[in-house]
């Protein structure tokens, strides 16, 4: 089974009836266990929680700390992209060339990177006293 069809497995579970937009992310770790993750709105917009969010807090959670690769698919017209949050997390526990693969249910998909998908990242360095 790979990634995407981890991603796309878990997405059936998402917690979505506001939107219905639901979304699945799947993060293979370092130690090569998969940790799988699944947006969950909330009444209250924006308190609702990201799919990569989840894979991430599962990750933690597991044991682990650095993400080998990512996917993450929802049924949209193209490859839908992490928004800024997502983006960040996945930085604090990626590096910039750990692959991120953008799916959709119909089939695209998109090949990407941490790094290429957040350039400028904010990190540590940043909070270093000059």
């Amino acid at each position: 089974m790979s990634l995407v069809d981890d991603a796309r497995a878990i997405r059936e579970k998402a917690y979505a009836p506001y939107s219905n937009f639901k979304v699945g992310a799947a993060i293979r770790a370092t130690s090569g266990k998969v940790y799988v993750g699944v947006n969950v709105e909330n009444v209250a917009y924006p308190e609702g929680t990201c799919a990569e969010a989840g894979a991430i807090a599962a990750m933690i959670a597991g044991g682990d700390t650095r993400i080998a690769e990512v996917a993450v698919i929802a049924d949209s017209p193209a490859p839908v992209p992490c928004c800024g949050g997502c983006r960040q997390k996945l930085a604090e526990f990626g590096d910039a060339d750990v692959p991120v693969t953008l799916a959709t249910v119909a089939g695209q998909s998109l090949a990407t990177t941490i790094g290429q998908i957040l350039p400028g990242v904010f990190n540590i360095s940043h909070m270093q006293k000059a």
